[in-house]
């Protein structure tokens, strides 16, 4: 089980280039042992963009689950939230991914592969994004 983060701020939202399936993804990883779902994808999405992030406006917000079959025939299960970022630029720490970008929302929508889309369209939903 996993846990990431649409990222939204100002300029879009922030994604990486995945360093071993070489595709644009949402920060997230591992959810740790007694960790909530909701402080892995923070921790992770901050971890992995050097941003700083937080909830948005009334705590964690779950917008989006992936469910997938994946390598090995165990099932990935991915807990999606939104987090919300100020206008800043990313600042990837060595070992993770050096490509970390903001990226314009329609941009982003043609970047991702099929599992991501429904959490990008699922947050262009909500009022931090799509505004009044």
């Amino acid at each position: 089980m996993t846990a990431s983060a649409v990222v939204a701020g100002p300029r879009g939202t922030v994604l990486h280039l995945h360093k071993r399936l070489h595709q644009w993804m949402q920060p997230g990883g591992h959810i740790d042992p007694g960790e909530a779902p909701w402080e892995s994808a923070l921790r992770e999405s901050r971890e992995e963009t050097g941003l700083a992030l937080s909830h948005p406006a009334g705590g964690p917000r779950l917008i989006h689950v992936d469910v997938h079959n994946a390598a090995k025939g165990h099932e990935h299960f991915d807990l999606r939230y939104l987090l919300v970022a100020g206008d800043e630029d990313p600042k990837p720490p060595l070992g993770e991914s050096p490509e970390v970008r903001w990226v314009p929302w329609d941009e982003a929508d043609t970047l991702a592969d099929a599992s991501l889309t429904g959490a990008l369209a699922a947050a262009r939903r909500q009022p931090e994004v799509a505004g009044p």
